[in-house]
């Protein structure tokens, strides 16, 4: 079964419920109280533990890109918000990932940029500016996407293009109701699954834009 946390009731296999998860991680705690004093009263959350994944991740050298792809994060910042690490940290391990990536390539791969190949370069970041904000797709790829940005998970929406999220919404919901009047199924499927991701990307932006000091949910006494 799909599910990190099994057991058996009633001899037929199934996911723990939360109430069973919670009361396991007390147990341990409990237990783990009687050798290490500092953990008396303190209650973990399942979710913490998925914060502790996501730091040790990036504390042993991974790509905080790579620990987004991993934990299902859409956008890289969410995954700084659960990394209990300084940014400098961050930068530190990427860029020795890029050390150990580097050694490992054939050294004549190394070399000067021609001028055409440096304008290339710069030219990619001015066409990854898009009405909606920008794509962080990796330099010298194509759009995987034919251009749909509001599916693709590399566009970042700048915060000030909130109002013109709601205009395209606005514009798919018309759509929609055509769709079901003219029974277009495939329509809908299309256009259900486009505000699925229009309304993600534009809570994610809303969040991002009024978001303070990061709480890493840190466990807290009883």
């Amino acid at each position: 079964m799909p599910y990190l946390f099994q057991n058996f009731h009633g001899g037929t296999q199934r996911g723990m419920s939360s109430t069973t998860v919670w009361r396991l991680i007390g147990r341990a705690c409990d237990d783990l109280a009687l050798t290490h004093p500092q953990f008396k009263d303190i209650r973990f959350a399942p979710h913490d533990f998925r914060r502790l994944f996501a730091t040790e991740l990036v504390n042993n050298g991974l790509p905080i890109h790579i620990g987004a792809a991993l934990l299902g994060h859409l956008d890289i910042r969410t995954t700084r918000g659960y990394v209990a690490v300084f940014d400098e940290d961050v930068i530190s391990n990427y860029h020795q990932f890029l050390a150990r990536r580097r050694a490992e390539r054939p050294k004549e791969e190394y070399r000067d940029p021609t001028p055409e190949e440096w304008t290339d370069f710069q030219e990619h970041f001015d066409k990854r500016r898009i009405e909606l904000g920008s794509c962080g797709r990796p330099y010298g790829t194509p759009c995987a996407h034919e251009h749909a940005c509001i599916r693709c998970p590399m566009l970042s929406v700048n915060p000030k293009m909130l109002p013109r999220l709601d205009e395209i919404e606005k514009d798919l919901l018309a759509r929609r109701k055509r769709a079901v009047t003219e029974d277009w199924q495939g329509e809908i499927e299309g256009i259900d699954l486009t505000l699925t991701f229009l309304r993600s990307k534009r809570e994610q932006s809303r969040r991002f834009s009024r978001q303070g000091p990061v709480d890493l949910g840190i466990p807290s006494p009883r």
